[in-house]
């Protein structure tokens, strides 16, 4: 399954110039007026994880293939979106199919960019593509409000618990509070909300565009960013995108560390951003090693060695035996697998095991 976040802000704020330096390509414009991005633009980026390169070196893999997260570059945004201002309906259809929102905020003055909203204020534009998806929530809930109601009539108890939820949600955007800020109570909840499919229920990660003086220090823009998204049990990551898309283009990875160096950073944006991410969606890393590849595979939190063996392939799921295991630490230092089988370290796990993040696994499977 392939996971993805969606990128968006008020026009002008540095959304396809992010997108630009995480793909590192050209694909998207990045002009100076509203609406540059007229169809949502995609693509994949690899997920930084030092520990593949390690694997890889004691497997000696010919291969080495990180994990992907996906981002989506989605139209600016306007005040009345949810009524079909600017690219209102376009916008809204986009950012429903993605699985996390990643909002960019411009917090840097810059005479030459004009802001659609006039004065930089990173919290009143937060407000404004925050009230235009509760308003677009409110009136998709309405209309699932009405028809779950009729079929809770009857007595069904699924529909029940779904009127249940989606009144007290209705409750929290009427008083202007997202969707994510109501908690479901149980396993049937969780459900129900991934059914309504609200905009404002998916996470959520800001990011603050500064100038490149800014970038490793952030302002008073970002700081009072950070005190919005902590009330919000939400993450903040400070970027220069422009920073990012000079980054994008250098060669070699001596280039890009001396390049961070100069600017007093220590790593990428975009890598903070990836990782963010990833956190984000609740994914972890297990990894698959040998002679041909070293492979970093993306699961969920929590998910059982069935689940995780059906990423490879459904068959891996369908016909699963066992799984062997070994820690990222053991495999590492014990040098590999034979290592780790001789110090008794490779583990026989079965179905009911809970996948940790960084295991190296074999997946044993008939079908």
């Amino acid at each position: 399954m392939s996971f993805n976040c969606g990128i968006v802000g008020l026009p002008n704020v540095g959304k396809s110039t992010l997108f630009n330096a995480l793909t590192a390509t050209q694909a998207a414009q990045a002009e100076n007026f509203p609406f540059c991005t007229i169809e949502p633009n995609v693509g994949k980026v690899a997920v930084p994880d030092i520990r593949l390169q390690e694997i890889a070196n004691v497997a000696q893999s010919e291969k080495i293939i990180p994990a992907q997260l996906e981002f989506v570059d989605i139209a600016g945004l306007v005040k009345g979106a949810s009524k079909g201002e600017g690219l209102g309906n376009q916008f809204l259809a986009n950012i429903r199919e993605t699985h996390a929102v990643i909002h960019v905020l411009r917090c840097f003055e810059d005479e030459d960019i004009t802001h659609v909203e006039g004065l930089i204020d990173p919290i009143r534009d937060a407000e404004v593509i925050e009230t235009e998806l509760m308003l677009a929530d409110l009136e998709s809930l309405d209309k699932q409000i009405m028809n779950i109601f009729k079929k809770a009539r009857s007595g069904d108890k699924e529909m029940k618990g779904q009127l249940e939820l989606a009144e007290r949600i209705k409750a929290s955007l009427e008083s202007g509070q997202a969707a994510r800020t109501v908690d479901p109570s149980n396993d049937d909840e969780v459900r129900y909300m991934k059914h309504f499919q609200l905009l404002t229920a998916k996470p959520i990660l800001y990011v603050c565009n500064v100038n490149e003086e800014e970038a490793a220090t952030g302002n008073e823009w970002t700081a009072k960013v950070e005190e919005m998204a902590k009330s919000q049990n939400a993450e903040v990551v400070v970027i220069c995108a422009s920073i990012e898309a000079e980054i994008a283009q250098l060669d070699t990875l001596e280039e890009k560390k001396e390049f961070l160096e100069t600017l007093g950073l220590t790593e990428p944006g975009l890598d903070r951003i990836i990782k963010a991410g990833f956190k984000l969606l609740g994914l972890q890393t297990y990894f698959t090693a040998g002679p041909k590849e070293s492979r970093a595979w993306t699961v969920r939190i929590g998910a059982k060695a069935p689940e995780a063996a059906g990423v490879i392939h459904t068959d891996f799921q369908k016909g699963f035996i066992k799984a062997e295991v070994i820690d990222f630490a053991d495999y590492t230092g014990l040098n590999g697998e034979q290592g780790a089988k001789d110090a008794g370290k490779m583990r026989q796990e079965g179905k009911e095991y809970v996948v940790k993040d960084g295991d190296v696994i074999l997946f044993r499977f008939n079908v």
